[in-house]
């Protein structure tokens, strides 16, 4: 068929197979080749050129009708198959021109679509780090954000909200960018970030040195510490920091175990959330099966170290201090 006007508005919609499912069919041009229009059961319409490239069949958009009118299209797709005969390769152009105009709060998102198993509380601090310390970052171009601009943001940072909070922001940044160097590519597959502008902060040796918090328990206080512990009244407190103490949980790990998670039979129980998501299971000695046979015996709810909270497990030391 020739593309004109008139053979578009004419086009038939394709017959739906499956009901709820979108069913496309594409025409081509019968005297430019490579030039055709793609009609959905919708009634969409859309200009395309398809040609291989590199080998490789490739298929553009040009715009869709009626806003792109048949003639204004063919001169479009003259214009590309003209280029793609000269070597040029609009695909690779597109993905360059889109990159281009990303920003970093646009690659934040493409981050969180793609890395799925982030738990809620890193999704919490990493949008908190972004509000916060680069509000006014969010919607710059991620390739203007510079050497420069980052060596001198970092020092800003450490300035007006902390050392350790301006090292955290920078980290999670390079992240970003680390994510959008893999994400963004070209036709060929090769890296539309060609370099990551965090860098400069170890080519530089410009991090923050921040000294870390010595708050554990030396072995000779071992014996004060478990006697004090003795005396508490607050039984599911002093249960949950033994388990922390002899087994290393972390304290969120603690804190949610759950009565499903541990089998009193084979002295063992299983952490379903850890840090790298996997499923880990842990032998349980004698001290600490005498001590969950005890919880379980006073079990109020499904977790192991309940709490009076919305949560319903005891809520970290750290909180109630």
């Amino acid at each position: 068929m020739k593309i004109n006007k008139t053979n578009v508005d004419n086009l038939p919609l394709p017959k739906i197979i499956q009901e709820g499912k979108t069913v496309q069919k594409r025409y081509y041009d019968d005297n430019l080749k490579g030039f055709g229009i793609r009609i959905t059961s919708g009634g969409s319409k859309a200009f395309f050129v398809e040609k291989f490239i590199n080998r490789k069949r490739c298929r553009v958009t040009l715009g869709h009708y009626p806003e792109l009118t048949a003639e204004m299209a063919r001169n479009k797709a003259l214009l590309m198959l003209g280029q793609i005969a000269m070597g040029g390769d609009p695909v690779a152009e597109k993905k360059a021109s889109t990159i281009a105009n990303v920003t970093l709060n646009e690659v934040f998102k493409d981050y969180l679509k793609t890395r799925k198993t982030l738990k809620e509380k890193t999704i919490s601090n990493y949008q908190q780090i972004l509000d916060k310390g680069f509000t006014s970052w969010k919607n710059k171009l991620l390739l203007s954000i510079t050497k420069d601009r980052v060596s001198k943001y970092h020092e800003k940072l450490g300035k007006e909200h902390g050392e350790a909070y301006a090292n955290l922001a920078m980290r999670i940044l390079r992240a970003l960018f680390n994510f959008a160097a893999g994400q963004y590519e070209d036709a060929k597959g090769n890296s539309l970030i060609t370099e990551n502008p965090v860098r400069r902060l170890s080519q530089t040796r410009a991090w923050y040195r921040i000294e870390r918090r010595q708050s554990y328990i030396k072995s000779h206080e071992l014996e004060a510490w478990y006697t004090g512990l003795q005396t508490t009244q607050n039984e599911v407190l002093r249960d949950y920091l033994l388990l922390i103490l002899l087994t290393g949980l972390r304290r969120q790990e603690a804190a949610t175990l759950k009565w499903t998670d541990v089998d009193l039979s084979a002295k063992s129980f299983t952490l379903v959330k850890t840090k790298n998501n996997e499923t880990h299971t842990l032998p349980l000695s004698d001290f600490l099966y005498n001590l969950l046979l005890n919880r379980k015996q006073k079990q109020i709810n499904d977790y192991v170290f309940p709490g009076a909270g919305a949560a319903g497990h005891i809520i970290e030391p750290r909180k109630l201090m």
